[in-house]
């Protein structure tokens, strides 16, 4: 199960993954200015998995075969599960875990930030696998 964690295509989907997630984090601190927390989060994401899409896409798995519109819609389905984990991740630890340990340095920010780290595995796995096979 490593193996595929191993690889050049793994270490480059790593760097565009962390370049949209980049964008993802800076345009969540930007909606949060006209949107409450959560709702940001979302739309950041959305954000985030255009761009995470388009590198992928360009540099990452070069050798699909899949029509890019099969692609689009692999990719959105296995972001529906990414979202998911990032959105219950982030906002378990900004409501309930950070104050519970009274943690109060940035708490948005590093929620957000762990919440959009955490599905980087299944995320290459399931792209790998179906979005760009």
């Amino acid at each position: 199960m490593i193996q595929p964690f191993k690889s050049k295509q793994f270490l480059l989907f790593l760097m565009t993954g962390g370049l949209a997630a980049l964008v993802n984090f800076s345009s969540r601190i930007f909606y949060n200015q006209w949107l409450d927390f959560s709702f940001a989060i979302v739309v950041a994401y959305i954000t985030g998995m255009i761009t995470a899409f388009i590198l992928a896409k360009i540099f990452v798995f070069t050798e699909s075969q899949q029509p890019w519109h099969h692609s689009a819609i692999y990719f959105a389905l296995i972001n529906l599960f990414a979202i998911a984990q990032t959105w219950i991740i982030s906002m378990g630890l900004a409501y309930y875990f950070f104050p519970k340990i009274h943690f109060h340095a940035y708490p948005n920010e590093l929620a957000h930030a762990i919440g959009i780290a955490a599905p980087v595995f299944t995320s290459y796995l399931g792209h790998k696998y179906f979005s760009f096979r």
